[in-house]
């Protein structure tokens, strides 16, 4: 692997518990090309299954262990020293529980951090090429500047375009709005309501309906204190007289004096006050008035917008921001038909640029496409990029993208959804895996080597080591010549134990990675199946230059 694959992130193992036939895994994985072989029905496809949870893929009860309640798939990755672990768990019940690092994480989050990371190629998985929306996406990452360009120049467009259509379409709706929200605001501005107010306002209400009672209560404790024939005023300066008469020589007496006079200044100091209020007018009816009618204001703007004066004022502040948005889109009216018409010659130009970035795109990308893929047994193949206009802009374009292909000689080209067969689409898939590389370190293909053999199979084993020198790459397979290409062989076995079938992974070392393979090219392991075998994987050695003995070292 070169350097930049060194960087890059490793899964450098993989523990599974309970899943399937698995009954606890512990795999340990290197960088550089590994693939996993074992005799049909063996389970091979299940460390696909499990680095499918890790991608978020929908947990299947049924695949916990049976008599099990539930089961677990950790990954162990590595990049520039730092470890980092992500893991997912799976109860009977349906329950997921993943994690990131040791901390629990939405499903959603673990899949998005793993699609950074790893990809699969699944059986299935060259159907996605069928639609025209990945084969456009294939051409646009040669041409990802003036797509995106295009992108942002179709949101602009779109934006402003349904704001018009908003207002044109709304304008009845939009006037009683206005209307509404002007007759809300203005009510409750009218008013002028304050955080705060209608506490005091009750008590200064209070105060005024009862001011009668409250002057004759002053004028009646007045008259105890100080206006009364015997009053406390009195009764206290005559207390002071008498006491002042022993204090002289009694200090306990002469303090008590002091406290007295403090009491009767106290009281003196009372009497105005008192005065002032049992002397007051009777209440002003206008006042009162002025007050129940503020208090009944406040009231009704609570009942219609509260419950409480401060979600009155908060109500008012959004009605405010409402209107004045309602109100610059009347003012924006008239020009924003102006601002649809540039932004919409904004977007054919950029379409128009688009349209020249991919089919300068096109050409070079096809070609190298078309080479690997006729490496891998279909020598006539023919495969271009067209570009056919729409009707109107589309999201992605002025133009839809379909890939053409024909397999065979003397045949037209068709959309590929139309004229590949299922191999054929597996070989075109391989063919982009490794042209236009894996958007992620770790790629794994789970059999699309299915329905290949002969020469194709060697140039599907070539492509495939070709690959693991840029990435971490992971292939379940029953070819013998691209297992002899790996640089590290996992065979998947299943015994019965206790009664019960287990599934089983463990590294192949030279001897037997040479019977297997003689297994897998003639289901034997004579003395010349084993040449075989080994003749084959020298040329393995030696069309990848040694990489292997490399690899092995490491």
């Amino acid at each position: 692997m070169n350097r930049r694959a060194q960087q890059a992130p490793l899964l450098t193992r993989l523990e599974v518990q309970s899943l399937a036939t698995i009954e606890t895994l512990d795999l340990e994985l290197s960088g550089g090309l590994s693939v996993f072989t074992g005799e049909t029905g063996a389970g091979k496809s299940i460390i696909v299954d499990a680095l499918g949870l890790l991608l978020g893929e929908r947990a299947k009860p049924d695949l916990i262990r049976r008599g099990e309640e539930q089961l677990l798939v950790t990954g162990f990755w590595v990049q520039g020293g730092e470890e980092a672990i992500s893991s997912r768990r799976v109860s009977r019940q349906g329950r997921s529980v993943a994690r990131l690092n040791g901390e629990v994480v939405a499903v959603r989050e673990l899949s998005g951090w793993a699609e950074e990371r790893l990809t699969i190629h699944w059986q299935h998985s060259a159907v996605r090429l069928l639609s025209h929306a990945a084969q456009r996406r294939l051409l646009d990452g040669r041409c990802a500047e003036a797509a995106a360009a295009y992108s942002a120049a179709y949101a602009a467009w779109q934006a402003a375009a349904a704001r018009l259509e908003r207002l044109r379409t709304g304008e009845r709706e939009r006037a009683r709005l206005l209307d509404l929200l002007e007759y809300q605001v203005g009510e409750i501005r009218t008013v002028a309501p304050q955080p705060g107010e209608e506490e005091p306002l009750s008590a200064q209400l209070s105060r005024l309906t009862h001011q009668e009672a409250i002057a004759g209560a002053a004028a009646g404790a007045l008259d105890l204190l100080a206006d009364g024939e015997v009053s406390a005023e009195g009764l206290m300066q005559a207390a002071i007289k008498t006491l002042g008469a022993g204090a002289r020589y009694d200090q306990a007496s002469e303090a008590l004096l002091g406290e007295l006079r403090t009491a009767l200044d106290a009281v003196e100091a009372l009497v105005p006050e008192l005065r002032q209020i049992a002397e007051s007018s009777a209440p002003d009816p206008e006042e009162i008035e002025q007050t129940e009618e503020r208090l009944t204001a406040l009231n009704r703007l609570k009942a219609k917008y509260g419950p409480e004066l401060s979600d009155v004022l908060a109500f008012a502040d959004k009605a405010e921001t409402e209107l004045a948005s309602l109100q610059q889109d009347q003012e924006d009216a008239g020009d924003l038909a102006g601002e649809v018409e540039r932004l919409y010659g904004a977007l054919l130009a950029a379409g128009r640029e688009l349209d020249t970035a991919r089919t300068g795109a096109a050409g070079p990308l096809a070609v190298s496409l078309l080479a690997v893929i006729r490496e891998l047994g279909m020598p006539h193949a023919r495969l271009e990029f067209g570009l056919t206009p729409l009707p109107q802009p589309g999201a992605a374009g002025l133009s839809d993208v379909v890939l053409l292909f024909s397999a065979n000689p003397g045949e037209n080209m068709g959309p590929l959804a139309e004229v590949a067969s299922g191999g054929e689409l597996s070989r075109v898939m391989l063919a982009i895996s490794t042209v236009v590389g894996a958007e992620t370190p770790v790629v794994i293909f789970d059999e699309v080597d299915a329905g290949i053999g002969g020469a194709a199979a060697v140039a599907v084993a070539e492509q495939l080591a070709q690959l693991g020198r840029e990435r971490q790459v992971m292939v379940v397979t029953h070819l013998a010549q691209i297992a002899a290409r790996a640089d590290h062989h996992y065979r998947v076995e299943k015994e019965v134990v206790g009664g019960r079938t287990v599934s089983r992974v463990r590294r192949l070392d030279q001897a037997e990675r040479e019977a297997e393979l003689a297994r897998m090219l003639g289901g034997q392991t004579s003395g010349a199946a084993l040449d075989h075998a080994r003749e084959l994987l020298a040329s393995g050695t030696v069309a990848s230059g040694g990489r292997k003995r490399t690899a092995a070292r490491r």
